[in-house]
């Protein structure tokens, strides 16, 4: 607008000076003349065709001062040329021009805070770019631009200089030279008039700080115009939620050091005195009952004047207001002051205007999701009044859905209606799924090849789809899951699974165990509450596993035996005929075995996204089974709770805490192995190796426990507004472990005579792990990437026959699927 602004005035004066030359040249012969012909000179870039095109006046018009006016300021509106001038011959009207130059190059240097990419592209539009019409004044614009755009950053030493090279053929070559300077700092922030309380009270929540360690990174040392309003009102609102009224910013005053960079600033306050609240009243069209206003009234007769407490008592209120449809209510919260008796007397005056019903609600912003998706999560309906609660609760149902990467919604009124909006949805899709294959690496698995398929918005209707083949180093599996989250109307969840293992070890360090299942299973969720589900299940599964007499511990050996449909086989190299009793060393264990699995559970979910959620809770509670008929026979449950507290502005504290417990039942002996619990790595206690705590076999290496337990806290620290749907930081204290109830002879380490003596996993307080440390989650389209560094406090080496010592590892990562 600025650059409009000098180019019409330009236009003005070189058309009033134009008004005034044609009638003293146009007097010696006629008031006018008719145009017989029309003659441009000058033109060097600009065809003829373009001065026609903007010329008002054509062959046959006649011609005088107004339309002499009327033409000028068209030429130099066009912005191609520098002077203009109209004369007459005879009957031929002749237009001499002067072009501007056109911009041969365009050099911009020096700059680092702001890239030349993002500086071209804005001077572009303005016209400063190779090719175009050169305008000294556009330029003159430019550099103040410029040089505002480095007072915004704290750079009040810049300099931009800007050189103007004229080269033949009528064209010129702009350098504009930037030297930033040094960014200025704020050395100093002065509270003066304060006595109730001290300077570091008062300047604790600013935004504008003096230097300190995380200036680096918050560059909340430098100063603006709009961060020191914002703390000026911060300031007003300390004062005013501890009872004074009258509290004001009489003068502010900012000053910059003559080297221009170090800043000073001191805000003049009058405190006032404190005020009390004498009494608290109700005025206004009480469309609901006044009852249930007062008991959201937060301030009462007696207590100090707040205005924290008055705006969360008018926010409360319209909340309830626009539960009923009254979407668009007012309080008005009326203070009178008795300045002799120092109290004030409350009176919350409510207009709750029209009852506002929705027209329509519309989804914006996405072209591969399906209407209904989104129509199944809402709570506010069409038709309906409009509730605020039920808007908020549907926002949060779509910003949960995992495609899904943010939500923003406005209440749009209807022209013409007062009484009518239509709800807008501003939705941005984030990554559906994932599909792909490759060649991957796991903690647990060493080196792994895989080919996967999962789309949590399978062909754009909401269902998830999951299909993967892995073969590992150690497993090779195959599974497929379908879940459809609207099996009916009502929100019922089904899942039905199928999948197929062939597991040589539970993790990389178990000794030779070979497991071999295929299982089908089928699973229901039931809504019971807005956040609330019960769950329901059946699993039919076929096992065998193998182990060996050389390279299996005893521990497994034992459970294989006595467990399923056991049996041995011989493996001599000579004969397989050969009784085992010949071989005892190379005897084959088997047990082949079918469970059925009853499922059941409960889950509470409140949490306001399922990926990098910031608040709510998550717990789930399940208990599995084995129904009559199955040859192995167990039960198991299992709890786990996630849940975010606000601590302090963007800090949060996330609680992740799981155990679980397990049984055999009839003549099962313990828990099948594959259903053993295990603990330590990224996903549980870190510092610890994946898998490794708990439980050891007579080898040395992880068997699982029946007892899990695990607690981690996490400090989670603010991110970049463009980073905190896709990246996490984090400090963390991990707790926990495995142990073992069931009636299983565990040994430790031989002693100095090769005798392995028996070892108690039981559980005890005293064998909790801890770790403490940093990490760090990245949401890519793999999936999350997960990268940790503990330090593991309290882990211990181990000792000849008594158990074997902890095996830890300080950096550990993993990779999730985070659909």
């Amino acid at each position: 607008m600025r650059l409009r602004t000098i180019i019409h005035a330009t236009l003005a004066v070189a058309a009033s000076t134009a008004v005034a030359a044609w009638p003293v040249a146009a007097t010696a012969q006629s008031s006018g003349f008719t145009v017989g012909d029309i003659r441009i000179e000058g033109l060097q870039r600009i065809s003829e065709g373009t001065v026609y095109n903007y010329l008002p006046v054509n062959i046959g018009d006649q011609l005088d001062p107004r339309r002499v006016a009327e033409s000028m300021r068209a030429l130099y509106a066009t912005g191609f040329f520098r002077d203009v001038e109209m004369r007459r011959d005879g009957g031929t009207l002749v237009i001499a021009v002067v072009e501007r130059p056109s911009i041969e190059s365009f050099e911009i240097k020096g700059n680092k805070d702001i890239k030349t990419e993002d500086l071209q592209r804005s001077l572009r539009n303005v016209g400063l770019a190779t090719g175009k019409t050169f305008d000294q004044s556009v330029l003159d614009e430019v550099k103040q631009y410029l040089t505002d755009q480095y007072f915004s950053r704290g750079k009040y030493a810049v300099r931009v200089d800007a050189k103007v090279e004229e080269v033949p053929g009528n064209k010129v070559k702009i350098a504009i030279d930037i030297n930033e300077g040094k960014r200025a700092r704020i050395r100093q922030i002065n509270i003066a008039g304060n006595t109730a309380f001290p300077d570091e009270d008062l300047q604790e929540g600013f935004e504008l700080k003096t230097p300190n360690w995380l200036s680096w990174y918050r560059q909340d040392d430098r100063y603006a115009r709009e961060a020191l309003s914002g703390d000026l009102e911060k300031l007003r609102s300390y004062y005013m939620d501890r009872g004074y009224a009258n509290f004001a910013v009489t003068s502010t005053q900012v000053a910059i050091a003559p080297e221009k960079d170090d800043i000073f600033v001191t805000v003049n306050v009058n405190e006032g005195d404190v005020f009390k609240v004498s009494e608290v009243k109700l005025a206004g069209n009480m469309v609901i009952p006044e009852s249930e206003l007062r008991r959201l009234i937060l301030i009462q007769p007696g207590d100090t004047y707040s205005r924290k407490f008055i705006t969360a008592t008018t926010e409360a209120m319209k909340l309830r207001l626009g539960f009923d449809g009254y979407a668009f209510a007012t309080i008005d919260p009326v203070p009178q002051a008795n300045n002799e008796t120092k109290e004030i007397s409350l009176t919350f005056v409510v207009d709750p205007k029209n009852r506002v019903y929705v027209r329509r609600v519309n989804f914006n912003g996405t072209t591969g999701v399906n209407d209904e998706v989104f129509r199944r999560e809402m709570r506010q309906l069409e038709g309906a009044y409009l509730s605020n609660t039920a808007v908020e609760r549907s926002k949060q149902r779509i910003q949960r859905l995992p495609f899904i990467e943010k939500v923003e919604v406005e209440n749009t009124p209807v022209p013409g209606a007062a009484d009518l909006v239509d709800v807008d949805f501003e939705i941005k899709e984030g990554l559906p799924g994932q599909f792909g294959g490759g060649v991957g690496y796991s903690e647990s698995q060493s080196v792994i090849l895989n080919g996967s398929f999962t789309h949590s918005n399978f062909m754009g209707t909401g269902n998830r789809v999951q299909a993967e083949i892995n073969s590992g180093k150690y497993a090779k599996s195959y599974s497929f899951s379908h879940t459809d989250p609207y099996t009916t109307i009502d929100g019922v969840r089904r899942t039905v699974s199928l999948g197929y293992r062939d597991v040589t070890q539970f993790t990389s360090a178990t000794s030779d165990f070979d497991t071999t299942t295929a299982t089908l299973g089928i699973g229901y969720d039931y809504p019971i509450t807005e956040y609330q589900y019960l769950s329901f299940g059946l699993s039919a599964q076929q096992a065998e596993l193998a182990t060996t007499s050389l390279g299996s511990a005893a521990e497994a050996n034992d459970w294989v035996q006595n467990n399923g449909n056991p049996r041995t086989e011989c493996l001599s190299q000579t004969d397989l005929t050969v009784p085992c009793s010949e071989y005892p060393n190379y005897s084959l264990f088997r047990s082949k075995f079918r469970t059925f699995e009853l499922n059941t559970g409960w889950s509470f979910d409140s949490r306001n996204r399922t990926i990098f959620a910031t608040s709510g809770t998550r717990q789930r509670l399940s208990l599995s089974y084995t129904l009559p008929g199955s040859e192995v026979e167990f039960w198991t449950v299992s709890y786990d709770l996630l849940k975010f507290i606000p601590i302090w502005r963007d800090f949060k504290l996330m609680f992740n805490i799981e155990a679980a417990y397990g049984e055999p039942l009839g003549d099962t002996t313990g828990l099948p192995p594959y259903r053993q619990y295990f603990a330590g790595g990224p996903d549980s206690v870190r510092g610890f190796r994946e898998s490794r705590l708990g439980p050891k076999d007579s080898f040395g290496r992880p068997y699982g426990g029946n007892i899990k337990t695990v607690a981690q806290t996490e400090l989670l620290l603010p991110m970049p507004e463009k980073w905190r749907n896709s990246a996490r930081f984090s400090l963390f204290y991990d707790i926990g472990n495995v142990f073992s109830n069931q009636d299983i002879n565990f040994v430790g380490p031989p002693d100095v005579n090769g005798v392995q003596h028996p070892v108690d996993y039981k559980f005890s307080y005293d064998e909790l792990r801890q770790s403490a440390g940093v990490a760090v989650q990245w949401l890519a389209p793999l999936g999350v990437f997960r990268f940790s560094y503990a330090i593991p406090l309290n882990d211990e080496r181990g000792d000849t026959a008594t158990r074997y010592g902890d095996e830890t590892e300080g950096f550990q990562f993993s990779i999730g699927q985070a659909f």
